[in-house]
């Protein structure tokens, strides 16, 4: 216990700089999921490959590699000056990203076609289809999906604490450097992690019954 009250601001700060990290590149990984699995869908050819390699290349490269991409690269190139966090958040996010498409496309699928072919014959485009008819009735079913990747999203975000961004998995490190008893300190890490990814669960536990329908 003394290891926790001893450093207690460090573990603070690690924890919310997990819950930061996270939190942010879950929307990221959310809005582009969406988007990309639009393209993945949708009836023009460009978009739909475009979609297929943006899936195939993120989910085959392995997630330290982006992550040595983003902060040796990308600087150079795009965000120069970019503060750790921001790159991390980046990784992270479009890493995920690809996940995140593929469940909502395989919620799309569960959806009747005659549901978009209704649409269409009543004038809907393209894009009010999928945003009114085929995305609401698909989320019910990539909400249990969609919660697992945002846990393993949770855990993936340790790789971070290796590129000098403030989270909990960093300052497990500098505590071990330190002297502390190791089993000790990844304890205590290993909590803090078990009370985000149980939050999590408890949220998206709580939608698919507030979106579930009655059978």
């Amino acid at each position: 216990m003394n290891v926790l009250l001893d450093y207690l601001p460090e573990f603070r700060a690690g924890f919310l700089g997990t819950l930061a990290i996270t939190a942010a590149s879950a929307v990221i990984a959310l809005v582009l999921g969406v988007l990309i699995a639009g393209f993945r869908v949708s009836p023009i050819p460009p978009l739909r490959a475009f979609g297929t390699a943006w899936v195939t290349l993120l989910r085959n490269t392995p997630l330290t590699l982006l992550f040595l991409i983003a902060f040796f690269v990308v600087p150079k190139i795009l965000f120069q000056g970019a503060s750790p966090f921001v790159l991390g958040m980046l990784a992270l996010g479009f890493y995920t990203s690809s996940f995140v498409c593929e469940a909502i496309r395989s919620g799309i699928s569960t959806v009747p076609v005659g549901q978009a072919e209704a649409a269409r014959s009543i004038g809907l485009s393209f894009t009010q289809t999928l945003r009114l008819i085929v995305l609401p009735q698909a989320t019910r079913t990539v909400l249990p999906p969609l919660s697992s990747i945002f846990i393993a999203l949770t855990k993936n975000s340790a790789v971070a604490g290796a590129f000098s961004v403030t989270e909990l998995f960093g300052y497990a490190k500098l505590l071990s450097d330190k002297g502390y008893a190791i089993a000790l300190i990844f304890l205590w890490v290993a909590l803090a992690y078990l009370l985000i990814t149980f939050a999590i669960s408890g949220v998206f536990r709580l939608l698919e019954r507030r979106m579930g329908v009655a059978r």
